[in-house]
């Protein structure tokens, strides 16, 4: 069965409201009951999204560990062909998957949700490629002995997602898992459930049903049965460390592997010889600015040179400024909105404790939209702060929107210990020419992805993944499916 793309993401969040897939269909929650999904930009009621439960997580287990057994005698090859089929015909459904993501995020389609919808079908076709990838060893143990080692899936796969990139999130976790012989199990983010839904309806056209599954709800009623499940053998998660604590400890009651990819406060080094216009596009980039600043690795500490501290801000704040805040929908919009009403409050909140920070100055970028359809949109202005201390708590504590602190600097020592001194290490980079000091600076950063001129997002094929707080184990590449997705058996033969 081929599935027509549909352009219009209203239409289609009305279609999907109200549903998991399970075993290949699009099911009911088992209670009956479903929450609604708004439109972040309107605060309009788009759909519904079915509540889970248990009772569903049971159902949509037992349905995974029957598909997964047939699936793991599939040979690597085959499994990886179905994976890159899935990214070939989500390729087809880019435009259709942006704008509905645009639509339940608040995402801006141009800038932001459109580029997912791409990389998410990237990603499967990059995993697809890599069946042929798990190898075993063989060891020189003894003359006498064959000796070898073998990859084998480890069952059914626990998957739990944000709502910032909830496509390329997914798709990290579940084609390296499926491609490694496993079944899968989402749970979506509450506030953005209907996309991730349309994916799981696209790939069971393709898959074979009760492989991968879909299930959308909230933490308690639904997260947490999922992970305490008996047959589920791995989990995977992505967000907060409050969170990622419960989530571990969980897991640690059943003795599982998990991977974990949580917070970060990502600091960039501009130092005095950097290139300004690059340092100015890294900055807009890193910080996030297009997916308001709602990101792990988000640069939300920008340590720049005093010597150039002045010019830099202003050049910042200056394209910041000409950045469009609007309707996701609309081509024009470079900015949309924050995706919940909890979390526009605690975007608020920060700003609060910025200006009430002793030294600081707010600068406050580009400018809210004036159609009245958009007057109850969650809609925020970027704000600078400038005059900050890493200490303070804007420099500490993950805001998750579009709130960046400047910290001056003077010595290379020093900037290195203050980007070091957070509980966080998912992303750092470095601005300079002086390859020796880009090079020590690389070694020192205590994180887990560090780049020098540059701040690109998260690319299939780059290993990716936190140290300290930011989290446990890596996403995206060869090393992630083989390390976090199977387990190594070692076989002896006796040749005697």
């Amino acid at each position: 069965m081929t599935l027509t793309p549909e352009l219009d993401p209203f239409k289609l969040a009305k279609a999907l409201s109200g549903k998991h897939l399970i075993g290949g269909k699009l099911v009911p929650a088992g209670c009956g009951e479903v929450f609604e999904v708004d439109n972040p930009a309107t605060g309009e009621i788009i759909g519904t999204a079915a509540f889970g439960t248990k009772e569903d997580v049971d159902i949509a287990v037992i349905s995974a560990k029957a598909a997964q057994k047939d699936w793991a005698k599939q040979s690597a090859r085959a499994r990886g062909k179905l994976v890159a089929e899935c990214g070939r015909v989500l390729s087809a459904h880019v435009e259709e998957l942006g704008r509905l993501v645009a639509l339940e995020t608040g995402k801006a389609l141009r800038t932001e949700s459109r580029v997912e919808a791409g990389v998410l079908a990237d990603m499967f076709t990059f995993f697809g490629g890599l069946g042929s990838e798990l190898k075993g060893e063989t060891i020189p143990f003894n003359p006498d002995m064959l000796t070898v080692t073998v990859r084998e899936p480890v069952g059914v796969v626990g998957c739990i997602i944000p709502w910032n990139v909830p496509l390329l999130l997914m798709a990290m976790k579940a084609a390296a898992a499926l491609v490694a012989g496993n079944s899968v199990v989402v749970k979506s983010a509450e506030e953005a459930p209907l996309t991730v839904l349309r994916v799981a309806e696209i790939m069971n056209t393709v898959l074979p049903p009760g492989l991968f599954n879909m299930l959308s709800g909230f933490g308690p009623e639904c997260g947490a049965p999922l992970v305490e499940h008996p047959d589920v053998k791995k989990v995977t998660f992505t967000g907060s460390v409050e969170t990622g604590r419960i989530v571990y400890k969980a897991a640690a009651e059943k003795l599982i592997p998990v991977t974990l990819e949580l917070g970060g406060k990502s600091p960039m080094i501009v130092c005095a010889d950097a290139d300004m216009d690059q340092a100015v596009a890294g900055a807009l980039a890193g910080m996030r600015f297009t997916r308001q600043g709602q990101s792990c690795t988000a640069s939300s500490r920008l340590f720049v040179h005093e010597s150039i501290h002045d010019e830099f801000v202003a050049k910042v704040k200056a394209k910041v400024d000409a950045m469009v805040m609007g309707d996701p929908l609309d081509e024009k919009t470079d900015i949309g909105t924050i995706v919940s009403d909890g979390q526009l409050e605690r975007v608020r909140s920060y700003i609060k404790i910025g200006e009430e920070t002793k030294g600081a100055t707010k600068h406050v970028c580009s400018a809210l939209p004036t159609d009245p359809k958009l007057a109850k949109g969650r809609f925020v202005q970027p704000v600078i702060f400038t005059g900050m201390k890493n200490s303070d708590r804007l420099c500490q504590e993950e805001i998750f929107g579009p709130v960046c602190a400047v910290i001056k600097w003077s010595d290379y020592e020093d900037v290195l210990a203050q980007a070091n001194d957070s509980e966080y290490g998912l992303a750092a980079s470095i601005w300079t020419r002086d390859f020796k000091l880009a090079m020590d600076a690389t070694k020192r950063l205590e994180a887990g992805f560090v780049q020098v001129n540059q701040n690109l997002v998260v690319q299939p094929g780059l290993s990716y993944g936190g140290v300290k707080t930011s989290g446990i184990g890596k996403e995206a590449s060869l090393e992630s499916m083989l390390e976090h997705f199977t387990h190594k058996k070692t076989i002896i033969f006796n040749m005697k």
